[in-house]
Parts: C-alpha cells; structure tokens; sequence
C-alpha cells in the first residue's frame, strides 16, 4: 500500500486518468474508483453499470458514478468483455467509499489477448508516475476550487 499525499494509492495496480483502477490477474482485469476520487466526491450514493457481457474498450465511459456533490464516469481502464459486475453496489453503494480497493471493485473485464492487455497497460499510470498523477490531480482540483470561489 502506498500512501500519497493522504490517498491510498496501492502500488500494484494500474490508473486510469479518469481514476479507475485495474488489478491485472493474467487476462481478468478487476476494476474499481481509486481512494482519491471516493474522498473527492463524497458519499456515493448511485451507480450505473454496464451488462455483464458487453464489449468495452479502453477509455470507453462505461458506467456513471454519482455522490451528493456531483455524477462522474466509470471508464473501462482497459479493453475486453465485462465477465462480472459487483451486485453489492445495487444495495450498498457506499462499499466504494469505504473500502474502494475491495468490497467496493465494481466490475472485472476479461482482455481478449494478453498481448494486447500488456500494450493497453502501458497507456496507464503505474509506479513512479502516481506520486505525479496524484500531485497533478491536486493541482487541477485546487485551481478549479479557486475558479469556482472567484464565481
């Protein structure tokens, strides 16, 4: 587990800059929000997912997302067949806000091709790069909070 900047931000997984997440088991691809995007937008408190068996792609928005404060976009970190939605959310949505990492993953995707899995990895952010993503992020909210107060 990593900790930055007061997000849990787990080493093994992957980023989407839209702040999905994947957990890569050989071609099943678990995807969930990322501890950021749960603090940011509060209670969540509805859920739109896709059909078990539609065919995503990568970047595709696939479900919505909606706290008190705001509807964001479920987009498909990588691209293949959704296998699984999490059918907890439908009766408790706030799994996400308290355990986003677990209880809270919302769909697994099944990559038709490893090699094709591996080549869409690279197009997200791992490693190094999340310290960077994660102080991005700040910086982008920060300056849309100052936006917003100037009216």
């Amino acid at each position: 587990m990593a900790e930055i900047k007061g997000y849990n931000m787990p080493d093994e997984l992957y980023y989407h800059e839209e702040h999905s997440w994947a957990r890569v088991e050989g071609t099943k691809v678990t995807v969930g929000m990322t501890d950021m995007f749960q603090k940011e937008a509060g209670d969540i408190v509805f859920v739109d997912l896709p059909e078990e068996e539609d065919d995503v792609s990568q970047g595709e928005t696939c479900g919505k997302i909606q706290s008190r404060k705001w509807i964001g976009k479920l987009v498909a970190p990588v691209s293949g067949e959704i296998a699984e939605i999490n059918e907890d959310l439908e009766e408790d949505t706030s799994l996400i806000n308290s355990d986003p990492y677990g209880e809270g993953w919302i769909l697994v995707i099944n990559a038709e091709d490893e090699d094709d899995l591996q080549a869409e990895l690279k197009n997200l952010i791992h490693g190094d790069a999340v310290s960077d993503f994660v102080d991005r992020e700040i910086a982008r909210t920060e300056e849309e909070r100052a936006k917003a107060e100037q009216g």
